[in-house]
């Protein structure tokens, strides 16, 4: 299922601004319950998300509401931990984001660290208008260190199912931190995969079929223990 973030992609609002990501959790309840729910009754729901997508996909699985709807959660390098560039940022990023939330922060801006050890995958990605390569905006920022704070003061209410990956040498977003949700979750079925030397895109490694049939492996198994009940 796909939710698409307020200022990302070719979604409304001012490209790379999210006034709160509290919205986008809302927007992919409502997205369930109008499209899964309503429209395709019945059918075995599964949430993705990447990155920050996996930290608001996780946080919206608190809710039981969507728990009790949902047969698993796939998460690809999931916003968990994210370690800020100064430790003062986490002390400021507060109050700027009240005072200028759609200020760029040019100062932290940088084209690395690399997200992908294939050049033509990220020449693809970059060439893409839709894409955000902009300095990060103070509000944006704050709200990706608020919900991954969250989610790590709540790992173990998660009692979906789910399946995380993550890069061993991800510098975006901490790959331990995968670790400490499958070590503390509640979940009866989950399942973990760290790729050694790989970086934060896994979609967009080198090694990116491998990975999507680990993910429909996944799946399958998941389809098949829906089908033994």
């Amino acid at each position: 299922m796909l939710s698409c973030l307020q200022g990302h992609g070719g979604s409304d609002g001012v490209h790379g601004y999210v006034s709160s990501l509290d919205h986008a959790v809302g927007d992919l309840k409502e997205f369930l319950e109008d499209i899964v729910l309503e429209e395709n009754y019945g059918l075995p729901c599964f949430l993705f998300g990447h990155s920050t997508g996996g930290a608001i996909v996780l946080k919206a699985a608190l809710d039981p509401c969507v728990e009790v709807h949902v047969e698993g959660v796939i998460l690809t390098s999931p916003a968990i931990h994210v370690q800020p560039a100064h430790p003062i940022i986490k002390v400021v990023a507060p109050i700027f984001s009240v005072l200028a939330p759609k200020y760029r922060v040019a100062a932290l801006h940088r084209r690395g660290p690399p997200v992908s050890r294939d050049p033509e995958a990220l020449k693809i990605k970059y060439a893409d208008p839709l894409v955000y390569t902009g300095p990060i905006r103070v509000r944006t920022g704050n709200e990706i260190l608020r919900i991954s704070s969250y989610l790590q003061r709540n790992l173990s209410r998660v009692t979906v199912p789910f399946l995380v990956l993550h890069g061993t040498a991800d510098t975006i977003t901490d790959p331990r931190a995968s670790q400490r949700l499958y070590q503390s979750s509640a979940s009866a079925h989950k399942s973990i995969k760290l790729y050694d030397g790989y970086l934060h895109d896994l979609l967009f490694e080198p090694e990116r079929d491998d990975i999507a049939n680990d993910i429909i492996n996944w799946l399958s198994s998941r389809l098949n223990v829906l089908q033994r009940w």
